[in-house]
């Protein structure tokens, strides 16, 4: 059984003490793939020191979080664009929208969030897409921009149903995480409906850890839990929801796992 875990920060402070481990962990559990989301200017060596230490196993994004944000952006949305001309990023994220900590640059992550569509557009290459407390607005810019070389996926979806077709519709992929195993999230009833193509799984490391281990760091090993979650509520097998899953990974990102 192998599994791509489409967003894991691995590169961050919480695994400096046993990142090896980790990644050697994740991949004796069939997690043979894993896609590392960039948050700023902060994060890129770490995150590229991770891929060249296991280029078969870890795949790196260039992007601007959110929350990163602010009034003088285009110094980090410039080092994006010089990053992407590198040539070795398989997409980019995460981007998108966050009102939830702090609405004051609002103006600024939309106009960010826009501009970093379209680098997506013109290096033609997969989006990851954060939205909290901001739905609405990020679906819309992406109707927006939305063109045949727009494609990617709306991480950590947690939405409704109504969300999950509108997301459909555009035809984006969701990536589900540890809430699909919380007891009172609600989202097993709306992932119940949802075709299998439309779904990637991801951990989220070191947040969004899934039960049994709800509270302690995530890691990439545990996306085995979600799948089996998954497989649960399909009604399948844990080796069909691998299967599937992977498979539309590997379309998404163009990866091949070793």
């Amino acid at each position: 059984m192998q599994l791509i875990d489409t967003h894991t920060h691995l590169y961050l402070e919480e695994f400096d003490s046993d990142r090896n481990n980790v990644i050697e962990r994740a991949i004796k559990q069939g997690v043979r793939g894993m896609i590392l989301p960039n948050i700023d200017s902060t994060t890129v060596k770490p995150l590229l020191s991770l891929y060249k230490q296991f280029p078969g196993n870890c795949f790196p994004m260039a992007g601007l979080h959110p929350t990163s944000v602010n009034k003088a952006f285009e110094k980090e949305f410039n080092s994006v664009e010089q990053e992407l001309k590198r040539g070795i990023y398989y997409g980019i994220g995460e981007i998108g929208i966050d009102l939830y900590w702090d609405t004051t640059f609002r103006d600024e992550q939309e106009e960010v969030f826009k501009r970093q569509l379209q680098l997506a557009k013109k290096h033609k290459l997969p989006v990851s897409i954060h939205t909290r407390n901001s739905f609405d607005i990020v679906i819309n810019i992406v109707k927006r921009e939305l063109t045949g070389d727009l494609r990617g996926v709306f991480h950590c979806f947690s939405g409704n149903t109504e969300e999950a077709k509108e997301i459909m519709d555009t035809g984006f992929k969701m990536g589900i995480g540890g809430i699909l195993t919380f007891k009172n999230s609600g989202l097993d009833k709306v992932v119940k409906g949802i075709p299998l193509n439309h779904l990637v799984l991801e951990t989220d490391s070191p947040y969004l850890t899934p039960v049994p281990f709800r509270g302690k760091r995530n890691e990439s090993s545990y996306l085995t839990y979600i799948a089996g979650k998954l497989a649960e509520i399909k009604d399948v097998t844990a080796e069909e929801i691998a299967e599937k899953t992977t498979n539309n990974a590997s379309e998404l990102f163009n990866i091949i796992i070793k």
